[in-house]
């Protein structure tokens, strides 16, 4: 069970536990969450979690283990006509890793087309920016730094890590 005022992944959404409560209609408990993203937002979830959609957010040992192996993992190789579902199945893994494979996919995609230059791809520019989003919120939280000092952060280890 989490505690209230900590913060959580509520399906890829980081919130913050704003309140625990007893239902009067039901008699459950339930997690009142605030998305970081949205805190006009509120959503309530029964503590039971009996779906899964709320998880811990990772470690900051976790994030930087996972910045340090961000070299090893490998974009995706796939025709164009395939990355869409691809790019569904990555999102709908809720594993960190393959929001990092769009990310990557995403951007040597788009890089390519700048060089050759062509506009970039619509669809590439949205899992980007969703994957980014996503991701980051995440390490933001852990990191105790905005989203584009987090950004930032990781371009620049990732860029330490490579030289050495």
């Amino acid at each position: 069970m989490f505690e209230k005022g900590s913060y959580v992944i509520y399906k890829r959404d980081v919130c913050k536990i704003a309140d625990i409560f007893k239902s009067k209609v039901n008699n459950m408990e339930y997690y009142r969450l605030s998305p970081i993203s949205d805190e006009s937002l509120i959503i309530n979830v029964p503590t039971d979690n009996k779906n899964g959609y709320l998880k811990r957010l990772l470690t900051k040992e976790e994030i930087e283990k996972l910045i340090d192996n961000i070299p090893n993992i490998m974009p995706v190789e796939a025709d164009s006509h395939l990355l869409d579902n691809i790019y569904k199945e990555l999102f709908h893994s809720g594993n960190h890793e393959d929001l990092i494979k769009i990310i990557k996919t995403t951007y040597l995609r788009n890089k390519h087309r700048k060089e050759a230059k062509r506009s970039i791809g619509q669809k590439d520019d949205e899992y980007f920016k969703k994957a980014e989003r996503y991701l980051y919120n995440e390490f933001s939280v852990v990191l105790g730094l905005d989203f584009d000092e987090t950004k930032k952060y990781v371009i620049d280890k990732v860029k330490e890590n490579v030289k050495d």
